[in-house]
């Protein structure tokens, strides 16, 4: 993998060849460490060259060997993986798991041993024999409304931590706040379309780590944020390029 933004001297560069380089290239900010910091909410999506969010349905289509191990450095360094249910339903999500070599500097950052798997639904439509739900290694966590029906709550009480973000809608910048209140504040979400947008009106998106495969798709595939368009248009700031095979990886964040 090779840095074309920013041009720093090969010296000072991590080697992104390593998973110790790309997680110093995709560190969190400080102020979002510890706990004690403001919650930095990441999202990482993939792209083809006319926009489209997947291939056949899914993400994976677009996906390549360095867009995955970037996916796997992104999981590691977050306390937790906020995510929409249709996601979950449509990629069939698993439980994070815990990775050797990042366990060392987990356990430094104090955090667990693998992110939690937070999960947005209204409706809490969701399939909970799902070993997302019955054998995660840290405990997964449901998102959703007060107005969600009472025995879809109960039932989900019984194999996750239900939290309640808004009456009618899932509040997301509540949500967030409920998220960074049990100490997360290194947040990625993967997505689908629907919840990155809803993330981004309200407010809540700090960095896009957006994959741009070499492929085009047509189709009606939607792009990375398919919702209603935002009152203004939130400028980002392109903090480092990367490319292989033909991949480019950008990352762009808000400027504080």
């Amino acid at each position: 993998m090779r840095r074309l933004l920013p041009a720093d001297p090969a010296a000072a560069a991590p080697d992104l060849d390593t998973l110790a380089g790309l997680a110093a290239a995709y560190a969190y900010p400080e102020t979002a460490g510890g706990g004690t910091g403001r919650p930095w909410v990441r999202a990482n999506m993939v792209a083809g060259l006319d926009g489209a969010a997947w291939w056949d349905g899914h993400s994976e289509g677009l996906s390549g060997a360095a867009d995955k191990r970037i996916f796997g450095v992104l999981r590691a360094l977050a306390d937790v993986v906020l995510v929409g249910a249709e996601t979950v339903r449509a990629e069939g999500y698993r439980p994070a798991r815990a990775r050797e070599a990042f366990a060392a500097a987990r356990t430094a950052r104090g955090q667990g041993p693998a992110p939690v798997i937070a999960v947005v639904s209204r409706s809490l439509e969701l399939d909970l024999t799902a070993p997302l739900f019955t054998a995660p290694l840290v405990p997964t966590v449901l998102i959703t409304t007060a107005s969600a029906p009472a025995g879809a709550r109960r039932a989900a009480a019984g194999v996750a931590e239900v939290v309640v973000a808004g009456e009618e809608r899932v509040d997301m910048a509540a949500a967030v706040r409920a998220l960074a209140d049990r100490g997360w504040t290194r947040l990625l979400t993967e997505g689908g379309p629907r919840l990155l947008a809803q993330l981004a009106a309200a407010g809540q998106l700090d960095e896009l780590c957006l994959s741009l495969a070499p492929l085009v798709t047509a189709g009606d595939a939607p792009r990375i944020l398919n919702g209603p368009a935002l009152a203004a248009a939130q400028r980002m700031r392109l903090d480092s390029l990367l490319e292989e095979d033909g991949f480019l990886f950008a990352r762009y964040s808000r400027p504080l």
